[in-house]
Formats: C-alpha cells, structure tokens, sequence
C-alpha cells in the first residue's frame, strides 16, 4: 500500500505548478489543496528549504501581494532577489502589478 502524501508534500506539489514570472498567494495554495489555512501552507514553506526537489517558496505571497515570509529566507533580500530574477518587479516588499502576474489557477478557463 502506498503511503498518502503528507500536508506539506501537497503543498509543494502546488507551488511547484507555479509558473515562472508569476506569484500565487498562501490562501489560493490552500484552497487548491482542500485542507488547512493560509498560515499552515506558510509553516510548510517554511520548512521547505532542502526539499528536493526544489520548492520555489519565494513565489507565494500574501492577499496583498506582500512578501510577508521574506523574513524566512537565508537573507531578508533573497525573496525579493528571486522574483526580480524572473522578472518580477517589487517595490517597498509588495509585488508592482500584483493582479496582472497572480497565478490562481481555479480561474483559468480550460478549452
């Protein structure tokens, strides 16, 4: 028998989905997922820093666009870095253009 996949696997399953160049929120991760809150998909991100394989945390941000769990990285920087590298512009830790590069996948129409 197979084992079920835990919380926090699930919860990097998703964020892996998200695309590069887009940000996706903590509470659209847990929606996705059916289970938990917001606060718990940033717990599991926040133990996710040697999961292979990688998990892009730094592409989930709160309701507002904020980088809220910036403070979570090796450096408070880091998160901003890793946007800015995929093209993401941040100002004053909040994403420019938050609703033109959210990810939410429950939204997108499938042909």
């Amino acid at each position: 028998m197979k084992d079920q996949p835990s919380y926090y696997d699930e919860v990097y399953s998703v964020v892996r989905l998200i695309p590069k160049g887009k940000v996706c929120t903590y509470g659209i991760v847990a929606n996705l997922i059916g289970l938990g809150s917001a606060r718990m998909v940033g717990w599991a991100l926040n133990k996710s820093g040697g999961v292979k394989p990688k998990v892009p945390a730094h592409r989930v941000v709160n309701r507002k666009g904020e980088l809220s769990g910036r403070n979570f990285f090796s450096s408070p920087d880091l998160m901003q870095q890793l946007l800015e590298k995929e093209g993401i512009i941040v100002l004053n830790n909040v994403v420019k253009d938050f609703d033109k590069i959210l990810w939410n996948p429950s939204e997108e129409i499938i042909e």
